[in-house]
């Protein structure tokens, strides 16, 4: 459930009635916050008041609770003749110790405000307290009229005390507290309603980044103040601002499309320009030994592994027309042209990236084994099987093939000696279709089957290691090319990727030997 959050202040008068503004509508709290006056539409009565928001400290009861043009205007009474804790808020109110009002309330709904805070347009108003020091300079009590009528001397008397009518009195008080189930009841259906899966409402908060996202793609830094204001600023030296996390998460989506090896690989990411891991580079040398016999010590060695982030950058100009009439869906055009462009070189470093400007492809990682199959330009079926069973059965039991269209066009006639296809394909939705009962990843920068290349991997892609260091980060040039009626976008995204564990990998090699 909500936090209850303290929202504004009171004033007060004489008697055990007191009256006043809860909260002045059409100006924002200590905090920023504006509360609608159809928030309080819907106010269950009688609340609580308590002293100074503590749940334990019930002092009186507000009857009445009306929205008007002004504010929320409250009306209750102190129990003074019931409770002592009654007397003594109202002596602090006649002192002006205690000079506010102030609501409990949980949010039910909420927009931010620019420049901070929210405008709150639904709550469940809680109680209502007497404070020192109210959130809403505005929130005051009116009046307080005394416990007897026409009454100044506050002063108590010390006379013996009747106690049937004290008995009078704890009853008619007990019926009083018995207002508060009501409350109680509210509670906890608020607080079911909440936990229930599926009834979260959406953050507007990200709606409004997006908001001033898209506004930034069709103007740069023509846009509206109010707009750049909500943007994070890039730390990557060209300026420029960072892609709200929803549309960074959804151009990650779209990048599995051109970059297969994503879809596969592990993912990390990082706020550093590198990440080293730990590797052990040897095992343990345990012996089976006899009851007296010594034990002797294990030395295995160990070393790092350094992934190192690099930089890739590109840009797409964007018709002017199409980002004006694109109804808010300007950053999803950039994304996709983004996506692509970017995938495109991505897929390609990860397989045969060199690993000095680019990151380092598993073509070209250190360490892996290959199988010769056997011949320079004829696959061979016997040479897939050899080869994916020279892979320890841990590795090989998650792993999965990579290659390219063509030659999995190739694979796709071989047989084996009883005639079956070495290629399967999904009988069920959603599935890969295998290869020896393996999945297969289609990847266009794999090498043709040639003499001497090493057309077709096999791998627990789990050694394959990506870092991303910044998922996007865009700068907007409406100038360089506005006489051809074009917006030129720059973005820029720093990652890394290198192979971790050699052993989980394995490459065929178009050869003899």
């Amino acid at each position: 459930m909500d936090r209850i959050e303290i929202k504004a202040a009171f004033a007060t008068d004489e008697a055990g009635t007191i009256t006043g503004t809860a909260w002045p509508f059409g100006s924002p709290d200590r905090v920023g916050d504006v509360i609608e006056p159809g928030a309080f539409k819907s106010v269950a009565l009688p609340l609580p008041m308590l002293a100074s928001h503590d749940p334990a400290d019930v002092v009186g009861v507000w009857e009445s609770a009306t929205a008007d043009a002004t504010g929320l205007q409250v009306k209750g009474k102190l129990l003074v003749e019931d409770v002592a804790r009654a007397r003594e808020v109202r002596a602090l109110i006649q002192a002006k110790a205690l000079t506010g009002l102030s609501i409990g309330f949980a949010t039910k709904k909420a927009a931010p405000r620019r420049g901070g805070g929210r405008t709150i347009s639904d709550l469940d108003l809680m109680e209502i307290s007497v404070v020192a020091i109210p959130a809403h300079p505005g929130a005051r009590i009116t009046t307080a009229k005394a416990a007897t009528a026409g009454k100044d001397d506050m002063t108590e008397t010390n006379d013996a005390p009747d106690l049937s009518a004290l008995e009078t009195k704890m009853g008619q008080m007990a019926e009083t507290l018995k207002g508060f189930d009501g409350l109680t009841q509210r509670l906890d259906k608020i607080e079911a309603k909440v936990n229930r899966p599926g009834t979260t409402e959406a953050k507007p908060e990200a709606d409004v980044e997006r908001k001033a996202f898209g506004a930034y793609l069709r103007a740069g830094n023509n846009a509206p103040a109010e707009e750049l204001k909500t943007l994070t600023v890039s730390s990557d030296p060209q300026g420029g601002y960072l892609a709200p996390a929803e549309m960074s998460t959804e151009f990650l989506r779209d990048l599995v499309e051109f970059s297969p090896v994503r879809s596969v690989a592990t993912i990390r990411g990082t706020a550093a320009p590198s990440v080293i891991y730990p590797t052990r580079t040897g095992i343990t040398n345990a012996k089976w030994k006899g009851e007296t016999q010594a034990q002797e010590a294990s030395e295995p060695g160990f070393g790092q592994a350094e992934v190192m982030v690099k930089e890739i950058n590109t840009y797409v100009d964007i018709s002017n027309q199409l980002l004006a009439d694109s109804a808010g869906q300007a950053e999803a055009e950039v994304r996709l042209a983004l996506a692509e462009d970017f995938g495109q070189k991505e897929g390609l470093a990860f397989v045969s990236g060199d690993g000095v400007l680019a990151p380092e492809g598993f073509m070209n990682a250190a360490g892996i084994s290959y199988t010769a199959n056997g011949h320079a330009t004829n696959l061979s079926a016997d040479a897939l099987v050899t080869m994916l069973y020279a892979i320890p059965a841990t590795y090989r039991n998650r792993g999965a093939w990579a290659m390219n269209g063509t030659t999995l066009g190739v694979l796709r006639k071989l047989k084996d000696g009883q005639g079956n296809f070495l290629w399967q394909p999904s009988y069920q939705a959603g599935q890969p279709e295998t290869i020896l009962g393996r999945p297969v990843v289609e990847m266009v920068d794999m090498p043709d089957l040639e003499s001497g290349s090493f057309p077709i991997a096999y791998a627990d892609w789990s050694g394959y290691r990506i870092v991303d260091r910044l998922n996007l980060s865009v700068l907007v040039n409406p100038y360089i090319k506005a006489t051809e009626g074009l917006t030129r976008i720059h973005a820029t995204r720093r990652v890394g990727g290198r192979v971790l564990q050699p052993a989980k990998f394995r490459k065929l090699k178009m050869a003899t030997s």
